[in-house]
């Protein structure tokens, strides 16, 4: 799929989530309240490392839909730098590894990481309030950035 084709795709499932036509299931897995946090070394200075894995399933137009999105947050002093990744692994692939997942990446413009945060603030505010529409489940993670790369 096109990146073009899936911002058209998830902008039209946010309309049907908004009208309450989908059940989402989301899982997160994250090292964002890890006391221990991963640095690198990059460009003479030392970074601090936040990894996000989220995975998106849900039933559209009588099919299976699954993504995985991966943002890697690395932070030193002001300085914030991010890097994304959009996956659309086939049914039964759900492993939050990047080897694994590296080649069923889509390329990913501004337009569609902006689609995917709209469609996560949306997801977001059910899970809070309990409706049942989305199913969330975060874990931590330990994640090793060079065994993934």
């Amino acid at each position: 799929m096109k990146t073009g084709e899936l911002t058209q795709k998830l902008a039209e499932m946010q309309k049907a989530t908004e009208a309450g036509r989908l059940q989402w299931r989301v899982d997160i897995q994250t090292t964002e309240g890890n006391e221990e946090k991963y640095t690198i070394e990059e460009d003479g200075r030392v970074w601090t490392v936040d990894e996000c894995y989220v995975s998106y399933r849900c039933q559209f137009r009588g099919a299976d839909f699954g993504m995985i999105t991966y943002e890697m947050i690395k932070v030193s002093g002001e300085e914030v730098r991010t890097v994304n990744y959009v996956f659309l692994p086939p049914s039964g692939i759900g492993l939050f590894s990047l080897h694994t997942l590296m080649e069923h990446s889509i390329e990913a413009d501004a337009g569609l990481i902006s689609q995917i945060h709209v469609l996560w603030t949306l997801l977001m505010d059910p899970a809070r309030r309990g409706s049942g529409q989305t199913s969330l489940r975060i874990t931590e993670a330990s994640v090793n950035i060079e065994e993934d790369m």
